[in-house]
């Protein structure tokens, strides 16, 4: 019997019971013998239920106030927002592209908790790559995010295709 898997499947391990367990049993879906999650998870896996109802504002009280957010790469949306308008700005610009995630792996250790997921986009559709987040927590608030894409050629090449930039009198204007 054939099966399609998703990127999401075969990176969780659908198929290879020992991967299987151990990416399920970190995001909570283990056995009951399984240890208790940890809280910074909980904080992640809640953070990514607010980001998947499409609420923006619903993700304020998971930032810092001084919260650093670093987007890599070499495209419009690239570079480190900091503060809660600047983060909140960013992600309601990936709104406008239909942007979603799923998370794949979740783990921490002391104030880190590295995240695995699949992120694409809707509008218009064409990004569809694993990314990886580094956030680091402090007082059950995000105070730092740094993300990592698996294909940056692949994410600038969309950003750039999604936000082009506005025409050079129009950006030089009022400077």
């Amino acid at each position: 019997m054939t099966e399609h898997l998703s990127r999401a499947d075969v990176l969780r391990g659908l198929g290879a019971s020992a991967v299987g367990v151990a990416a399920g049993s970190l995001l909570g879906a283990g056995t009951a013998s399984a240890a208790p999650e940890h809280p910074n998870v909980k904080l992640i896996k809640d953070y990514y239920a607010a980001y998947g109802s499409g609420d923006v504002d619903a993700l304020r009280r998971f930032f810092a106030d001084d919260v650093r957010w670093t987007i890599p790469g070499h495209h419009p949306l690239s570079g480190t927002k900091v503060g809660v308008e600047e983060v909140v700005a960013f992600f309601a610009e990936l709104a406008k592209a239909g942007f979603r995630a799923e998370p794949i792996f979740l783990a921490a250790d002391g104030e880190w908790v590295v995240d695995l997921h699949r992120g694409w986009s809707t509008r218009p559709a064409g990004l569809d790559i694993t990314w990886a987040l580094a956030f680091r927590i402090r007082g059950r608030r995000i105070v730092e995010a740094v993300n990592f894409a698996g294909d940056q050629h692949a994410a600038d090449r969309f950003f750039w295709q999604a936000y082009p930039l506005a025409p050079v009198p129009d950006r030089l204007a009022g400077r």
